[in-house]
């Protein structure tokens, strides 16, 4: 059986005002802060977990967010540099449908597609302080259509290439690798649990923190549907860190990535 590797995808990086980043806490000011996708190889296929922002989009909807991303920060470069193609790739799943979680969800129109069961039906309805959140829906043309977007999918997306499985509560995506429902930023959030060979388990909290002071802290990014709910999840985390002795790492945080491996920098 071969060893389960988690390779980090450098993304590029993203700007927001620091009251956003922690939630009624700041300091504000600009923050740029990274974005990166999580490679899972393992003997059962190779699972990505969220697709990054898609460029062209952010500067046309959120130019304010300053996107700053190299060729190979995009998904397909960034899989070229592993030796790697979209079709490499067997499940694609999304943690929530935020923008820069899914821009390239479009890159894998083979892939199975998976998230939790009321994330589909809120990105086509979304609360209205969600819509810049569920403002690219190239993931999903059955979303598309029902918020009349259908213009933003690429050539060849179709409901049934974009359709997904869907999950609810905590699931075992394989041995080893599970997902952790964490709601509360958004109504269907999962973080990500590995286990790994080498090492100590890898705990990714995705956006139920954005920041190590965001979990530190029980801080809400201002993106959410139900601080409560983030609140909570992020003393499950913690609850998961404490019995398993996992590392946590942090979706935006630039300060921890810094010290993350990324690339062809495999964790096993």
């Amino acid at each position: 059986m071969t060893d389960t590797k988690v390779y980090l995808l450098d993304g590029g990086s993203l700007v927001l005002d620091g009251f956003h980043i922690w939630w009624n806490k700041g300091p504000g000011g600009e923050v740029r802060f990274p974005v990166y996708s999580v490679l899972v190889e393992h003997a059962e296929g190779n699972f990505l977990i969220d697709t990054g922002y898609d460029y062209d989009h952010v500067m046309k909807v959120l130019p304010f967010e300053k996107p700053q991303q190299t060729e190979q920060q995009t998904i397909p470069g960034a899989l070229k540099l592993l030796g790697m193609e979209p079709k490499d790739i067997g499940v694609v799943f999304n943690s929530h449908f935020h923008f820069d979680h899914v821009g390239g969800n479009k890159f894998f129109p083979h892939a199975k597609k998976i998230c939790h069961k009321a994330e589909i039906e809120q990105s086509a309805k979304p609360e209205p302080f969600e819509v810049l959140g569920y403002s690219d829906m190239t993931f999903s043309a059955e979303a598309a259509e029902a918020r009349g977007m259908s213009e933003q999918l690429a050539d060849g997306q179709t409901a049934a290439n974009t359709s997904y499985e869907h999950v609810e509560g905590d699931v075992e995506l394989a041995k080893g690798v599970k997902l952790v429902f964490t709601p509360g930023h958004a109504i269907g959030h999962y973080s990500l649990y590995v286990e790994l060979a080498n090492r100590r388990p890898m705990l990714f909290t995705l956006d139920a923190a954005y920041t190590r002071k965001s979990y530190d802290n029980l801080i809400n990014a201002g993106f959410h549907i139900d601080p409560i709910a983030g609140v909570e999840s992020m003393k499950k985390l913690k609850k998961i860190e404490e019995e398993t002795g996992a590392e946590v790492l942090f979706s935006h945080d630039a300060e921890s990535f810094a010290n993350y491996q990324t690339g062809v920098n495999a964790y096993s």
